[in-house]
């Protein structure tokens, strides 16, 4: 099982050594120590005499390196337990009695699995990444798992991975197969995770973990992170906070079903072993074929959860992210003004509004196709992609030469993964659907998925995309949705139905792949009915997300908040709609936040509307590079204060902008407080002006003056956020 997760280089700087060194119990024994370090940490393993693989720490890096050799007679275990609760990746059915990462029946019947040290090797790629392999293997059977450490040093980013290869006379059966296991110690463990669902993704709880196992996992097979995220924090002794406090960031690279176990034990370890969910899911292993599991993410900072997102944020955009470091279009979407009731007279129209607001490219949403059942609602005609002749008798091809008639690009919404039943597709492939033969079909949204475990399903998939660009090479995005989930998952064509939930992925992926090898620069955004499906395995096909169907700004706020420690700015789509009662300058400041977009009815605008509208978008295009590329920094927390604030300041700690939002609008709310800046350079000195004003509106905040860095992160400055100003952009600048 092979997923592109991992394809990009890692760096370390490793120091891998033979130590023999003075135990607790008083014995001389020679142990290797392979320190994995980055610019800040580092991950501990220690193979002893008897070849188990152990994590002996995990944390700050030590300034000398030949001490980690010491670390182990620092941690008193029980000796009959040593080796078996710090394993680096714990197998069952021998002497493990916790939580495993790894479960096998062997071709001979045989439950129990032993994996003993054989050896590492180290690969540089380059100055910053770098990859570690270290091979495992059973002393009674011919069964071996690889682990895998891709380090990104300057980023203090680890992404982890297994392989799993047999050579037995016959197939064996994996129950469990994890991508990492890890072992972390501490006084106490706090978990924060997510749950969510339409229109209420990313809503975050904390809590203390306690004895047992606490599971994180989803089953639905599509939208994977529906109900629940696979990203996740655990804060070590107490709960981080922006700034102070040692916390883990973790994901699961992976677009299916994920299961995270994060087990306390009885001796206060914590064991987090994550990766694809087993659910129905036992997997046989023919003789030489290679199991490769997804790549499990994570970062630590001792320095509060702003730097685990930073940190995670510029390897995003350094390295997973599809043209993470390139640019993004700006949009006018045609959902919330026509939904499915369109004509080419009412698109040309919009394609004027879209020139006439200043914006990049014209987005066609659902509708567009079907003639035998067409899509004039959600009932029918998905799976059916030639264009509605009755709406589009000249084709998209029309409305593209339209869109650069009137100098902007144009892009389309497609959701070729799923199916109606009231369709052509339905009716001419009825074997091309996932459901199960002796059960009433059940309709998530009036769909079905098609089964990608499919080869000539992949190619229908793969057909809709590549017609489009062939018949339209001027096409310039595609939105691509994902709206169903998996009911009675059975494959018409898939030998072995355990398989299905990971062959569905694979196939996915397959024809992600294939469509960027033909065409590896189109913008897509990743939808997912919202954010249904946001991960780092997705996002090295697509250029941004679909955060949520929920575009009221207020709640954006809070969820653009949430995904900000995960992912960039630059990958978060955030259009201006109708949804919620804030002036249109609030709005949109709230979606400038990212990736701008708009999906109102341009003809509707009131006067200064429509002008402040034109304007904001000129002040984007000129401050966006920094929202995109800089340093994010959040200054006042939401669900905390009666102001949201967040900056943004690029590398060089010169130039900036800060986005400042009334929250909670309750009579006699103090919102007048000064709020500390960060991630300036204190000796330097800044100015700061409003930007971004209504039209017919004067700024209170008073220009000319210049602040010190170190008064602006120490005394602060005061945005004048208040019930007439609840949406307030600043710009700061170096003087010189």
């Amino acid at each position: 099982m092979r997923f592109k997760t991992h394809s990009i280089p890692a760096y370390a700087s490793f120091a891998m050594l033979s130590a023999s060194i003075m135990l607790n119990t008083g014995k001389l024994v020679a142990q290797t120590i392979i320190p994995i370090e980055t610019q800040n940490n580092a991950l501990i393993l220690q193979a002893d005499t008897n070849k188990d693989l152990g994590t002996v720490y995990f944390g700050k890096k030590l300034s000398n390196t030949s001490e980690y050799g010491e670390v182990s007679g620092v941690f008193k275990q029980t000796p009959d337990y040593t080796g078996m609760l710090n394993s680096a990746y714990t197998a069952s059915g021998s002497r493990n009695l916790l939580e495993p990462a790894i479960t096998v029946t062997h071709a001979d019947g045989n439950n129990s699995l032993d994996l003993k040290y054989v050896s590492h090797d180290l690969k540089k790629v380059n100055d910053d990444v770098s990859l570690l392999s270290i091979v495992l293997k059973d002393p009674a059977y011919n069964f071996t798992v690889t682990l895998y450490y891709k380090t990104y040093y300057k980023e203090d980013v680890v992404e982890q991975w297994s392989s799993i290869k047999h050579n037995e006379k016959g197939n064996v059966t994996l129950h469990k197969y994890a991508s990492a296991n890890l072992h972390i110690k501490s006084a106490g463990y706090y978990l924060n995770q997510y749950h969510g669902d339409w229109a209420k993704e990313m809503q975050s709880e904390e809590s203390k973990l306690t004895h047992g196992i606490k599971t994180l996992d989803t089953k639905l097979g599509t939208r994977a992170n529906l109900f629940q995220p696979s990203v996740f924090m655990v804060s070590l002794n107490k709960p981080a906070t922006e700034d102070e406090g040692t916390v883990l960031f973790g994901a699961l690279e992976y677009s299916g079903n994920f299961r995270t176990d994060l087990e306390v034990d009885y001796q206060d370890n914590l064991r987090i072993i994550s990766g694809i969910n087993n659910y129905a899911s036992p997997y046989t292993l023919k003789p030489n074929e290679e199991f490769v599991t997804p790549v499990f993410l994570y970062t630590l900072s001792t320095q509060g959860k702003g730097v685990a997102s930073r940190n995670l944020q510029s390897w995003a955009r350094n390295y997973k992210l599809l043209d993470g470091k390139g640019t993004r279009l700006t949009l006018l979407n045609n959902w919330e003004a026509t939904y499915f009731d369109f004509n080419e007279s009412k698109l040309a129209g919009l394609l004027k509004d879209t020139k006439k607001l200043g914006v990049d490219l014209f987005l066609l949403d659902d509708g567009w196709f079907a003639n035998k059942y067409p899509r004039n609602g959600d009932v029918a005609g998905l799976g059916d992609w030639e264009e509605n002749k009755e709406k589009l008798p000249n084709g998209i091809s029309s409305l593209v030469k339209e869109a650069q008639n009137n100098s902007v690009k144009f892009g389309i919404w497609i959701e070729p993964e799923m199916v109606n039943p009231k369709s052509q597709l339905y009716e001419k492939h009825p074997d091309w659907v996932i459901k199960q033969p002796k059960r009433d079909e059940y309709y998530f949204r009036n769909q079905l998925v098609l089964d990608l475990t499919n080869p000539k399903v992949q190619d229908f998939v793969y057909g809709v995309v590549d017609d489009l660009f062939t018949k339209n090479p001027d096409l310039a995005y595609i939105k691509w949705d994902c709206n169903a989930v998996i009911y009675n998952a059975h494959s018409a064509t898939l030998k072995n139905q355990s398989h299905f939930y990971i062959e569905y992925v694979r196939g996915l992926y397959k024809v992600l792949e294939r469509i960027r090898a033909k065409y590896p620069k189109v913008p897509m955004m990743l939808c997912s009915g919202g954010g249904g499906r946001v991960d780092y395995a997705a996002l090295q096909y697509f250029t941004e997300f679909w955060p949520s169907d929920n575009t009221d700004p207020l709640e954006r706020i809070f969820m653009q908040w949430e995904y900000s420690y995960f992912y960039p700015a630059i990958a978060s789509s955030n259009h201006v709609t109708d949804w919620g009662k804030q002036p249109i300058k609030f709005r949109t400041d709230v979606a400038m936040m990212g990736k701008l977009g708009f999906d109102i009815v341009v003809s509707h605008l009131k006067e200064n509307d429509l002008k402040y509208c034109q304007d904001a978008i000129k002040t984007y295009n000129e401050i966006k590079h920094i929202i995109w590329q800089g340093n994010q920094y959040r200054l006042s927390n939401p669900k905390e204060s009666s102001v949201a604030s967040m900056l943004y300041m690029d590398e060089n700690k010169s130039s900036g902008v800060i986005f400042n939002y009334l929250v909670n609008y309750r009579y006699g709310v103090n919102s007048s407080l000064p709020i500390l800046l960060k991630g300036l350079d204190a000796a330097k000195k800044y100015k700061i002006e409003e930007i971004n004003l209504y039209p017919g509106t004067t700024s209170t905040i008073k220009g000319g003056k210049s602040y010190t860095g170190d008064f602006l992160m120490k005394v602060g400055f005061n945005p004048d956020v208040n019930s007439s100003r609840a949406s307030v952009i600043l710009k700061i600048e170096e003087v010189k």
